[in-house]
């Protein structure tokens, strides 16, 4: 039999059970009594420690309940407009601080135009190669009822691409100041020395993302590219040392010429459209305005910062406390996790005492498939994201907003002749236009929150362009009159 006794176990021999825990917490052998002493005496400035820190957090705890904030989480899939969504709340709120990051933007700014051309220069190398042996190559567009026929490129397009190849010192460069040595993913962007391997092949083993975790301070690496200057001070172009001979911003300026020339070459527009690539449908989108954004003084504005695309992993939050006078918290807290596959299952500790959740879905992506999974579309997965939030009893009392995302480029890709029920097949032939689509999609929505919602609950949906500062302010000023009546509602003050 084995007795308990004081939380230490006894056998009826007598002797100490063989217990790690047991011989870990026993007295040294051979113990002096001045040793004991001041055992016991460290035992206890132990505990009391221990007794503070939690009189602390009790402390905390019984403040926040006080005070309470309201809690909104950002959930979605990777590149549905989270982080943009997170940078209008800032920039609605906290106007000051947004604008002081404008330095560091600029570098991410000066990231997203080499992803560009780089691109465009694979998409160049595949078509090459495509040429020269077309029989063993599957080319990006193989899912296509034909066989593509590439433009044929010529010297001068050859030249353009040796010309542009110091753009690889300019993502080095910049790489270099965004992430310490070995502590990042590899970047979609990098401009690794050219193969004969197709892009098909290629894609294979190419890097991915660049993804800086939120925690870590890659904004106050690119600040190293200001003059000493104060934070204060950032909205002003004499912030940034543009006499800098090592500023990315010079070799950008002085390739902005032939990267105009090969965005505007009406042979590398058929290029892109035989690989099916749409460089104005992607985050980081700046080759409209090279003239502008490669200038040596280049500054960027409310606008380039919402556009600029840097994948982050993490949770991101953002604090800000409301101007206008109401009857519930004026703290509130929004919070950005990550959308990648591999980060959903860090989604459910946020699930706990959130106000309300705001799910984006992209649904310009009915044409794509997941970086991650290439067999499954990207609004296949946000309506199983979307379902999977709706059906989660954690959430039963949140309130659920939609943001049906990007519907500037899927008007565009509508236009452009992209068949909507070519991808969505229960679509059937109903008309090809935006205002047919946008109608089946909030339907569709709409009918997973009513068959899978533990308890009913309204369905709040907004058509949205993120990136678009104007009506996304007036949104999310709906969004917050939301969550404030709901709160009123539940301290029964309405």
């Amino acid at each position: 039999m084995v007795l308990q006794s004081k939380g230490r176990r006894y056998s009826e021999a007598g002797g100490h059970d063989d217990d790690p825990l047991t011989r870990a917490m026993a007295p040294p052998p051979n113990e002096t009594e001045a040793e004991r002493t001041a055992r016991l005496a460290a035992e206890r400035e132990a505990q009391l420690r221990s007794d503070a820190i939690d009189e602390e957090l009790n402390r905390q705890r019984a403040n926040e309940k006080k005070t309470k904030c309201v809690r909104v989480l950002l959930l979605g899939q990777s590149e549905s407009g989270k982080s943009t969504t997170l940078k209008n709340f800032q920039l609605y709120h906290s106007p000051k601080a947004f604008r002081t990051e404008r330095a560091s933007w600029r570098a991410v700014v000066q990231l997203n135009i080499v992803r560009s051309i780089r691109l465009i220069l694979d998409a160049m190398v595949e078509a090459q190669t495509y040429s020269s042996s077309p029989i063993s190559i599957t080319p990006r567009s193989s899912d296509t009822a034909s066989t593509p026929k590439y433009p044929t490129l010529t010297a001068e397009h050859l030249k353009l691409k040796m010309r542009l190849s110091p753009l690889q010192q300019v993502e080095e460069a910049l790489l270099r100041k965004l992430t310490p040595v070995g502590s990042m993913e590899f970047e979609a962007t990098h401009l690794s020395s050219v193969t004969n391997l197709p892009y098909s092949v290629r894609s294979t083993h190419s890097p991915i993302e660049l993804a800086v975790n939120s925690s870590t301070p890659w904004k106050t690496a690119f600040n190293r590219l200001i003059a000493s200057a104060t934070r204060s001070s950032f909205e002003s172009s004499r912030a940034i040392d543009f006499d800098d001979p090592n500023d990315p911003g010079v070799i950008l300026h002085a390739c902005a010429d032939d990267m105009r020339a090969l965005w505007s070459d009406p042979i590398i527009r058929e290029l892109l459209s035989v690989q099916r690539i749409r460089l104005q449908d992607m985050g980081g989108f700046f080759l409209d305005s090279l003239d502008r954004v490669t200038s040596l003084k280049y500054v960027p504005t409310d606008d380039d910062i919402l556009r600029a695309r840097i994948k982050t992993l993490g949770v991101s939050e953002h604090r800000f406390t409301l101007k206008s006078g109401n009857l519930v918290s004026h703290d509130w807290r929004v919070f950005d996790v990550g959308g990648a596959r591999s980060l959903r299952a860090a989604w459910a500790p946020y699930f706990d005492n959130m106000d309300a959740i705001i799910f984006l879905a992209p649904i310009s992506c009915f044409d794509q498939v997941l970086t991650e999974d290439p067999s499954i579309n990207r609004l296949e997965d946000s309506i199983f994201l979307w379902k999977a939030v709706v059906s989660n009893r954690l959430l039963k009392n949140t309130e659920l907003m939609l943001f049906l995302n990007k519907i500037d480029i899927l008007k565009a890709k509508l236009a452009a002749g992209v068949a909507f029920g070519h991808y969505v097949v229960s679509y059937g032939d109903r008309p090809n236009d935006f205002e047919s689509t946008s109608k089946y999609l909030m339907k569709k929505f709409a009918g997973i929150l009513k068959q899978s919602s533990p308890q009913p609950r309204p369905f709040y949906c907004h058509l949205t362009t993120v990136t678009d500062v104007k009506s996304t302010h007036h949104i999310l000023n709906n969004v917050k009159d939301v969550i404030l009546r709901q709160n009123l509602l539940e301290g029964n003050l309405l």
